[in-house]
């Protein structure tokens, strides 16, 4: 296991089904501690988090004799009675998943009206084997529906690679670090037949997924062409008992054509990271909230889709990428944008998982059309409520272009120095959010729109208040031939088969007007107060 700040086992102890704290030592289990629900993110301090529920007190820890072959476990129920206890359900797991296959390639399967639970599964990293409570085990095809999936040690579903493609080389051996591993790593799986017709092309749908310690969705490879949607996740890494570079409600790496769409994602550590080669990707129609972080997309070139999203959380988006399309979404938070000059990462030709090149995140080439982003402040300095650090990206590719053609130059240091172009219009900035300068065409205002998102017996709701300065701020809808091709890639922005798309439908699905749409992700938002039922 990666946990934090000592070595966890994969194992637990369940009280009623709750899993309990894992003590680091006989000690501290003799001396329990309230454990925090935090710290939530880097930029959240310890004083900040929330205190977890007064039976976090619950702690349990093993000790292995390995002279006579036995372990054994001890826990502190608090201040339980052994009467007390006895009304009570104990368990332990021993089982890593709950269903996979015995061989890869077991393909087409359904799984459809489970509950799984409990199970001891390892931390899934990218370039080691990726298991899961439910483990597709580089498989194709499968759908799992209507499944509730819960309690896992680390992830709850897998979509990931398996040990021919990678074994922890890099934690085992110490001689290359895990960025070169990866990139060994998808020549192996190319050399084993990686492709859409090999593995991929899974459904996962109608699920909830919570109380995991790493993942709902994890996946590596085996995830490219997959549909995950109308899920609800939440309770994602919030023990705090791991750290590592591969938390999130769903944490995909080479998600080629992965659609992420229609689910309610909240109380994460981290909503959604797509890292390395999502390429063909959209996240479109989803609601975050309650997240130490929304979303991240990283070290990829795109063409990437963000659309038609809520992103109700403090922190909303970590866009350490390139070519990336935001398009009619809410960002009532920050967003931090990075570059990485020092891995270069794989693309390739359009939907398919053939490399074409390796390129490294100039940043920027990014499509921002139609959100909202609402103002704020907040102590990190890389914290932008807005978009005015693109100020010092080139407004257009002509821009760009020139001056590129201006170094006479044409190797990989003059590139380094040019920011790319960045193709930005018709947002609207509330509560005095800041505006790129180069932007032709959109509203700022002081109005406070007093964004709530939350959700009682009847359902998911959105409370936003709307002035008639907003209402009225309209434009065309947006679509493939508008939003071009990524410098780098050099692909459309298009559906999975290839086809072109029209953002002419919102969040609930409702029609726009392709000709009058208005910012952000619901269009039937209306002048004054709204309370708008997103799902039951």
């Amino acid at each position: 296991m990666e946990p934090f700040p000592s070595n966890l086992h994969t194992g637990d102890v369940y009280l009623d089904g709750k899993s309990l704290y894992e003590a680091t030592s006989l000690e501290d289990l003799k001396d329990p501690k309230i454990r925090y629900n935090g710290p939530c993110s880097p930029w959240v301090d310890k004083e900040e988090a929330i205190l977890e529920p007064e039976n976090t007190i619950y702690q349990w820890f093993s000790s292995v004799d390995h002279v006579n072959n036995t372990t054994t476990i001890y826990a502190h129920f608090g201040n339980l009675t052994l009467e007390e206890l006895k009304q009570h359900l104990i368990e332990i797991n021993v089982r890593e998943c709950c269903f996979a296959p015995s061989q890869v390639n077991t393909n087409y399967l359904t799984i459809q009206g489970f509950e799984f639970a409990h199970a001891a599964t390892q931390w899934a990293p990218p370039t080691g084997v990726q298991r899961g409570m439910v483990d597709t085990f580089w498989s194709k095809g499968w759908i799992i529906e209507n499944c509730d999936l819960h309690d896992a040690k680390t992830s709850a579903i897998s979509l990931g690679k398996e040990i021919s493609t990678g074994d922890n080389e890099a934690f085992r051996f110490k001689r290359k670090p895990g960025y070169q591993m990866q990139l060994e790593d998808v020549f192996k799986a190319l050399n084993r037949g990686w492709s859409f017709e090999l593995v991929g092309s899974h459904e996962i749908r109608y699920c909830t997924m919570h109380d995991c310690g790493q993942n709902g969705v994890v996946g590596h490879l085996g995830c490219i062409g997959s549909n995950i949607h109308h899920n609800k996740i939440w309770n994602i890494a919030m023990k705090h008992e791991f750290f590592g570079h591969e938390i999130a409600g769903i944490k995909l790496h080479a998600a080629i054509d992965v659609q992420i769409h229609h689910n309610e994602i909240y109380n994460c550590t981290l909503g959604t990271w797509l890292d390395w080669q999502a390429q063909g990707t959209q996240v479109c129609n989803n609601v975050y909230y309650d997240n130490c972080r929304d979303l991240m997309i990283e070290v990829t070139s795109g063409p990437c889709l963000v659309a038609n999203n809520i992103f109700a959380s403090i922190y909303n988006f970590d866009n350490v990428a390139q070519g990336t399309a935001l398009v009619n979404n809410i960002c009532a938070g920050f967003t931090r944008h990075i570059p990485v000059l020092d891995r270069a990462t794989p693309y390739h030709v359009a939907h398919s998982t053939q490399v074409r090149g390796y390129a490294f995140v100039y940043s920027g080439d990014d499509r921002i059309y139609g959100n909202y982003y609402f103002g704020g402040s907040h102590k990190n300095p890389e914290a932008n409520f807005g978009t005015a650090f693109y100020d010092e990206f080139s407004h257009s590719y002509e821009d760009y272009h020139k001056k590129a053609v201006a170094t006479a130059q044409y190797d990989v240091e003059a590139f380094e120095h040019i920011k790319d172009a960045v193709y930005i219009n018709h947002n609207i900035y509330v509560k005095d959010a800041k505006a790129c300068a180069f932007e032709e065409c959109n509203l700022k205002t002081s109005f406070d729109p007093k964004l709530k998102v939350f959700r009682n017996d009847d359902g998911l709701f959105v409370e936003f208040n709307a002035s008639k300065e907003m209402m009225d701020f309209t434009f065309e809808a947006i679509s493939t031939e508008k939003l071009g091709e990524p410098r780098i890639v050099e692909c459309a922005y298009e559906n999975p088969d290839g086809s072109p798309f029209v953002i002419d439908h919102d969040l609930l699905d409702n029609h726009r007007d392709p000709l009058c749409v208005h910012a952000g992700p619901i269009e039937s938002f209306k002048e004054g107060y709204n309370l708008i039922k997103i799902w039951d």
